[in-house]
């Protein structure tokens, strides 16, 4: 494992100084090109070290430089890099600076920690996009990145239904939420919600905003959450439906509202399930229900029902066979 094998080198060099890559290459027991290599990688990490070529040169780190971590436990080491999430740091424009601050990281952490931390990374992995999700494409994120992270006010151009329009912000944060990226900014003394993958161009100036000392990111955006599902709108259906496919209706209207779907008692000539189920976003909901095919049927209300088989019947149409 490469990043390993850089740990031990940065080791080595801390201990024992100045020194060849023919040592070191017997020492790892790689060739000196990988050595040689390797030393490019640290180079590139911002870790202080060169290499002189010539029968009196070596490699060694500069005079001084250490790595220490004091007081870390073996819980905090694993949980530190357990936080680390490549995808979405690559996404930000930090792919690179994350992976070298682990380095470092590992490098610094005392031999027993090291190895659990080791251990973590090799049977952990943290993926965030849903399943056939492969995420939204996020162009302008590194730019709204830094202009977040400098403080500097930006213009868009945002995709707002069958409409662009233009918006000057001033950014507050970067949320992750679920495999998408969205911006919190203030816009006109509001602060606003913004999906990054809708932002068509983003242009940062030079002015810099004054960030409003008591905004609090994570609050805001728990606080967002909670007035977004309590305020959706949601409409109660009543269905009939094979058991077999409660998993199915589960993805069409939330596993949440499955969980608390209403049970009515029937006898039914299948042995199918009569629920009460109340799903956000009635516009919605007759297309998603469509999904569940033959093995469920709406019963009410009207409106769902009929909306949902006009759907159906302009599926028929579409296909030939009304």
């Amino acid at each position: 494992m490469r990043a390993s094998r850089l740990v031990q080198l940065l080791l080595f060099l801390q201990t024992r100084g100045r020194t060849t890559a023919a040592v070191l290459a017997r020492e790892l027991e790689v060739s000196e090109r990988t050595i040689h290599r390797d030393v490019e990688a640290l180079s590139a990490a911002g870790v202080p070290i060169y290499a002189e070529r010539g029968p009196h040169g070596g490699i060694q780190l500069i005079d001084g430089y250490r790595t220490r971590l004091t007081g870390l436990t073996g819980d905090e080491a694993e949980a530190l890099f357990l936080s680390g999430l490549p995808g979405p740091a690559a996404e930000l424009g930090l792919g690179t600076v994350v992976a070298a601050a682990r380095l470092k990281v590992l490098a610094a952490l005392p031999s027993e920690l090291r190895v659990r931390a080791s251990r973590l990374v090799e049977r952990f992995h943290l993926d965030t996009a849903g399943w056939f999700h492969a995420g939204e494409p996020v162009p302008h994120l590194a730019a709204l990145a830094d202009a977040v992270w400098e403080a500097r006010r930006i213009a868009i151009s945002y995709q707002r239904g069958d409409r662009v329009v233009d918006r000057t912000l001033d950014p507050l944060g970067l949320v992750l939420k679920g495999g998408i990226w969205y911006l919190v900014a203030t816009s006109e003394g509001q602060v606003r919600t913004y999906r990054v993958s809708r932002i068509v161009s983003a242009i940062a100036g030079a002015e810099l905003v004054s960030r409003p000392a008591d905004f609090d990111l994570a609050a805001y955006w728990a606080e967002s959450i909670s007035a977004y599902e309590r305020d959706a709108p949601r409409v109660t259906v009543t269905l009939r439906i094979d058991p077999a496919v409660i998993g199915v209706l589960a993805d069409a209207v939330g596993s949440q509202a499955v969980r608390a779907a209403e049970t009515i008692p029937a006898a039914d000539p299948e042995g199918w399930v009569h629920l009460r189920v109340t799903a956000d976003w009635p516009d919605e909901v007759p297309s998603r229900l469509i999904a569940l095919g033959s093995r469920a049927e709406i019963l009410g209300p009207p409106e769902v029902r009929e909306r949902a088989l006009t759907l159906a019947r302009r599926v028929l149409e579409r296909h030939g066979v009304l």
